[in-house]
């Protein structure tokens, strides 16, 4: 099995590393960051948009505007990045039934789905971008 990131999250992890590889060269263009990054620069805005809704990225406006992240690299996990972009998961949702398990009924793999959910999480929480660039 494989997982794999969505396009909104592979495109704001491209973002965020972009920004936090040039965090000490002021605020970056949109423009700018499609092009280093190939996010396409028709869909980059809304991937940004989510991440200042998300704290991550912060945004100013006019010709000395653009984006920076919000702490250093260092204090930003890719938990952090991918929680601003994605629809959170439900950790009640059921594989085998496709509705939501219970408390009192719980599918045969729900326990063992849920435990991995968590492992992932932890370590997408413990990776921070900073370690990723170096």
């Amino acid at each position: 099995m494989q997982i794999e990131l969505s396009k909104r999250g592979d495109y704001a992890v491209r973002a965020v590393l972009d920004l936090a590889q040039r965090a000490g060269s002021g605020r970056r263009k949109a423009r700018e960051i499609a092009a280093t990054t190939a996010v396409p620069p028709k869909f980059l805005p809304q991937i940004l948009a989510a991440l200042v809704q998300g704290g991550v990225v912060e945004a100013m406006a006019g010709r000395h505007g653009g984006y920076r992240l919000t702490r250093p690299a260092a204090e930003i996990s890719l938990l952090d990045v991918i929680r601003a972009v994605e629809a959170p998961a439900s950790p009640r949702a059921c594989l085998l039934w496709g509705r939501n398990c219970s408390e009192l009924q719980r599918c045969a793999v729900h326990d063992a789905w849920s435990a991995a959910q968590e492992a992932l999480n932890a370590q997408l929480a413990v990776t921070r971008f900073a370690d990723l660039l170096s």
